[in-house]
């Protein structure tokens, strides 16, 4: 990674002892962007406040919220992981003490195990005397998002720390332009798929021609996004790469794509490693009508579900008014 860029800090930075951000749920691969592209949303989101700490550890106080059983070992924690890194590579003589607050369900193709390593660093670079830039934070970030994933990819935490649909390469974030009016739909099922099951699924061969036709979709993809043209990403916005191994893991799946697609969807795919299925739409109103066929498609096998409408163009993660620091003990 490049070397971190520090940003002139605010006033009162070398003051603060506490303080806590919002990191927002995210569409990792965006269908032909495996591992390389993704985009945040709102309507979901984890919060982590974070501490400064005399002790040169990092250590998880608590987590509560809608996910309360992940690890209190911070090197086998996100969160704690993506805070060790940032020690490490600083040289900081000081530590942290992080309180996670889930709002994002794991295992189920939202970001959830990034989510939270971002906010942890937005949070504690927040108290450092030299904050860094987000790009800087970057590296942090995905070694972090590794502990959970079993693999280095930046397409969930890359766009949770820049907003918006974020190109994440293993050494660059490029923040791609994204006609305000286009939305997102985005289902949840209440079912749970584990990122290393999913990726399990792409284990075997591929042909050339495969990948041809998936760079030539993501090339169509990013042309639309920049031109602007709905057409070009009507054309692109298919998965035949990744998407066929694994649609057999999502109950419904195809029921659930063609109600998207029957809404006007520019496209529609797996939301990172599933179960969540996406869609684009120009308009938010087709997005909105959408979401509601595509839970019906989930109920007709019985899966209850969550729908979220957002900017394609969503959130970074933000800083949010710290809790008291006793508050962690």
């Amino acid at each position: 990674m490049n070397a971190p860029l520090a940003v002139k800090p605010p006033m009162s930075a070398q003051r603060l002892q506490a303080a806590s951000a919002t990191a927002f749920a995210s569409v990792g691969n965006v269908g032909v962007g495996f591992d390389i592209l993704g985009h945040c949303i709102t309507g979901a989101s984890d919060r982590a406040d974070v501490r400064r700490i005399d002790a040169p550890v990092v250590r998880m106080a608590s987590i509560d919220g809608c996910v309360d059983v992940l690890p209190m070992d911070a090197a086998q924690n996100t969160a704690g992981m993506a805070l060790m890194a940032l020690r490490k590579a600083l040289g900081l003589q000081h530590g942290f003490e992080i309180a996670l607050h889930k709002g994002i369900a794991l295992g189920s193709g939202m970001g959830g195990s990034a989510a939270s390593c971002v906010a942890a660093l937005v949070a504690a670079n927040a108290l450092l005397e030299r904050p860094l830039s987000r790009e800087s934070l970057y590296g942090f970030a995905v070694e972090g998002e590794a502990v959970a994933s079993g693999g280095r990819h930046g397409d969930n935490v890359g766009p949770m720390l820049l907003g918006g649909l974020v190109l994440a390469t293993r050494e660059r974030l490029v923040r791609l332009p994204v006609p305000p009016s286009w939305h997102c739909a985005l289902v949840h099922p209440h079912a749970v798929l584990e990122t290393r099951k999913a990726r399990a699924a792409l284990a075997g061969d591929y042909a050339l021609g495969e990948f041809v036709a998936q760079s030539a979709n993501l090339a169509l993809v990013l042309a639309g996004c920049f031109r602007g043209e709905a057409d070009l990403v009507r054309e692109g916005l298919k998965d035949v790469l990744v998407e066929p191994r694994r649609a057999s893991l999502i109950p419904n799946f195809a029921r659930v794509k063609q109600a998207a697609l029957d809404h006007k969807a520019l496209g529609a795919s797996i939301s990172g490693a599933g179960p969540s299925v996406f869609g684009w739409f120009e308009h938010r109103a087709d997005a909105e009508a959408a979401a509601e066929a595509m839970r019906s498609a989930f109920a007709e096998v019985g899966l209850d579900s969550d729908s979220f409408i957002s900017p394609v163009d969503g959130p970074a993660a933000t800083l949010v008014p710290s809790v008291d620091a006793g508050e962690h003990a």
